[in-house]
């Protein structure tokens, strides 16, 4: 009698499993769930908001009042904090991104007394969170007198030690050694090796680097939070969260759940458009260096 063979699994013909779709299925609602919220309730006036159920829409549909209201409550300060996290996040994320290949290069390719000392130091880095270093950075920068300025939040945001390990990572596997010998032969130096031939190869996780930096920039809140006191130069997510303060004093009748419902609804939008726009480099990005050639 003949047994039929099985069929191994593989990438183009993978396993099927029902409980693995049922895990995901319920993963992605968890994720959606609260994107729904926010949509539905963006749409409802400030009535509706404290009068129906969460997830069911409103009376009337108010979403193009709301952003309206968005821009013009407080003589349109929400469209100042908007321009400040651009500021933040622009000139932030291109200046870590810049950073860490420029140090990344130098870490994979070139030999310096102090090399393994500074990678231990780097990789230590990783593991220390941001928000542990807010109140040193504080304490720093009042010294020197840069809190309540622009500079508090840029500077901090120019050094991104996780950025600076991918970009090593990557530099080691996707720039030939034998490219930038022949540049140096034919005379360029080694800012102009890295400019011309290096960086190049460095896109895919240029735009991975650049990815992480503008959520981690777009989404900072403790630190723009102890260094600014001044409104005018708050990022959105520290001034939405003023206005659900305001809304939440009691007895002065300044209920705006709805604008900042809705005001958080435009602050996801710009993060949701970067993501697809640059998917497929971000891919390329996390894979490419993880694979020797």
């Amino acid at each position: 009698m003949q047994i039929a063979s099985r069929r191994l699994p593989t990438v183009d013909n993978p396993r099927r499993s029902t409980t693995l779709t049922v895990m995901t299925g319920l993963f992605t609602l968890y994720c959606l769930l609260p994107l729904g919220w926010l949509v539905v309730n963006a749409t409802k006036s400030q009535a509706d908001f404290v009068s129906t159920f969460g997830l069911a829409p409103g009376r009337e549909f108010a979403l193009w009042d709301n952003i309206a209201q968005v821009f013009t409550y407080q003589d349109g300060i929400f469209a100042r904090w908007l321009l400040n996290t651009l500021l933040y996040v622009v000139v932030g994320a291109t200046v870590s991104t810049f950073l860490a290949a420029l140090g990344g290069y130098a870490l994979a390719k070139l030999d310096f007394r102090g090399k393994r000392t500074f990678l231990l130091v780097v990789l230590g880095s990783i593991s220390v969170p941001g928000i542990a270093l807010a109140i040193p950075q504080f304490l720093l920068f009042a010294h020197i007198g840069l809190t309540n300025t622009p500079w508090a939040v840029l500077i901090p945001s120019f050094i991104n030690p996780f950025g600076l390990y991918l970009m090593w990572v990557f530099t080691a596997e996707a720039v030939p050694s034998g490219l930038l010998e022949a540049a140096k032969i034919d005379g360029a130096g080694e800012f102009r090796t890295f400019l011309q031939i290096a960086l190049p190869l460095l896109a895919p996780a240029g735009v991975t680097v650049l990815l992480f930096s503008f959520v981690s920039i777009w989404n900072n809140y403790f630190l723009p939070l102890i260094m600014l006191k001044d409104p005018a130069w708050y990022p959105l997510t520290v001034g939405i969260n003023q206005w659900n303060k305001l809304g939440s004093a009691a007895g002065n009748g300044a209920l705006v759940q709805n604008l900042v419902i809705t005001s958080a609804l435009l602050t996801i939008v710009p993060l949701i458009i970067a993501f697809l726009s640059l998917q497929r480099y971000w891919q390329s990005g996390l894979s490419l260096g993880a694979v020797k050639g």
